[in-house]
């Protein structure tokens, strides 16, 4: 096992982070993809199967649950198999079960099968993270991180493009049938992309540790440490309402434009695709911003200029402002997920960091997952408008608990 870890960090040249950075940035894209498909097609869905607002609102949710429950044993995975393999494996996840969405014939099976397609979805961004954290310097690593992130964001625009093509002529079911394409970026990147040096060297270490002492699983070196127990929580704290208002938000946005401002589907997919690309251009400039201000600073802004725009789009919208309103948010909205990997990955040790990540942000997840239902639930008996007001309180706690308690580099992720 110590000889294929040496030949692997041999394979490990001053060019291969920026072929890590194009298969890391593409696991994103289909990520992003596959979880905006939903959110396209839960109106013909919610038709199809005759679903009430609230059973629309729980597919986001098992969504949300799979994907925490896949970060939470893919951080575990990332520490014990290696970044790049639960990548691939996690792509392969969600690649064929997604695609396998197109077949079911009810809410129960769309649920079940969305949910184990999720975890696929959940431990996919652990994983790249985690891989581009150890590759990348200290002096670049928030731009580079924030631009990864910005891959996020070009799977969603490729969603809504995809969306507005396929649904309106060929349903709902064909968009979810070209999911299994991604199988090919797993099957690449299982070929061209080296484990991280940092994760190796821990590895050959390995065998030496436990021939001195008795093994001790990560989860214990992050709950019998002070340190590291605080900083997994007020993470947990902080990844719970930020997703809480970003999933939440974005699975109903589409299905907002649509049923309460009156817009066309095809109108509204370019609406969304304004609001995408000023996401992008958030979290390129989140990144550059964190690495020359700080981490803390611009994740707060964001999460806060955020919570503060919300009830601007739901009370103060208008045919002729809703798209710079929606372009503006786009781009705050961006800001925390642009800054978001780096200050996590820099908050713990290599030895833990896959885990105590994984786990932060998902546990976080867990309470995220109530924010479609929630919203589904208020629309019955009030507006989608109403749970945006709801979600920007998310925000403004989520941006809150940094910038008073979370200090920035702790750890160099290239090094401890």
């Amino acid at each position: 096992m110590a000889t294929n870890y040496k030949e692997s960090l041999s394979r490990i040249q001053p060019h291969t982070w920026k072929i890590a950075f194009i298969f890391a940035f593409l696991a994103l894209l289909v990520d992003g993809a596959d979880l905006m498909l939903l959110s396209y097609s839960l109106n013909s869905i919610k038709a199809d199967f005759g679903l009430s607002s609230v059973q629309a609102g729980m597919l986001g949710s098992f969504t949300l649950a799979g994907m925490a429950v896949g970060g939470i044993f893919g951080g575990w995975a990332c520490d014990k198999f290696g970044r790049v393999r639960i990548v691939v494996i996690s792509i392969l996840i969600f690649s064929l079960l997604t695609c396998g969405l197109g077949f079911t014939q009810s809410f129960l099976q769309f649920g079940i099968l969305r949910f184990f397609a999720s975890l696929g979805l959940g431990s996919l961004y652990i994983a790249c993270n985690t891989l581009m954290a150890e590759y990348v310097p200290t002096r670049y690593r928030t731009t580079v991180l924030g631009t990864l992130q910005a891959g996020w964001t070009v799977g969603y625009i490729v969603a809504t493009l995809l969306a507005g093509w396929i649904i309106p002529d060929h349903g709902w079911r064909m968009l979810f049938y070209v999911a299994i394409i991604p199988v090919i970026i797993a099957v690449l990147m299982h070929i061209f992309v080296p484990e991280p040096q940092a994760w190796q060297q821990a590895r050959l270490q390995q065998p030496v540790a436990a021939q001195n002492s008795k093994k001790t699983s990560a989860f214990k070196l992050i709950f019998q440490d002070k340190q590291n127990r605080n900083m997994f929580i007020l993470w947990a704290l902080t990844a719970g309402f930020l997703q809480f208002g970003y999933y939440g938000v974005n699975n109903w946005m589409p299905s907002y434009l649509e049923s309460e401002l009156g817009m066309k589907f095809k109108e509204m997919t370019a609406y969304m695709v304004g609001t995408y690309t000023a996401m992008i251009l958030g979290k390129v400039l989140a990144g550059m911003m964190a690495d020359k201000l700080g981490r803390r600073f611009t994740y707060a802004f964001g999460a806060i200029g955020t919570a503060i725009f919300l009830p601007l789009i739901v009370f103060y919208n208008s045919p002729s402002n809703i798209l710079y309103l929606l372009v503006t948010f786009g781009f705050l909205y961006g800001i925390p997920y642009g800054v978001n990997a780096t200050y996590m990955t820099e908050s713990f040790a290599t030895a833990i960091r896959g885990t105590a990540i994984g786990g932060a942000y998902n546990v976080g997840r867990l309470g995220a997952a109530l924010a479609p239902a929630t919203i589904g639930f208020l629309a019955s008996g009030g507006s989608i408008g109403l749970g945006f007001v709801v979600m920007g309180a998310a925000y403004l706690i989520c941006g809150v608990i940094p910038a008073l308690f979370i200090k920035e580099k702790l750890y160099d992720p290239q090094k401890s």
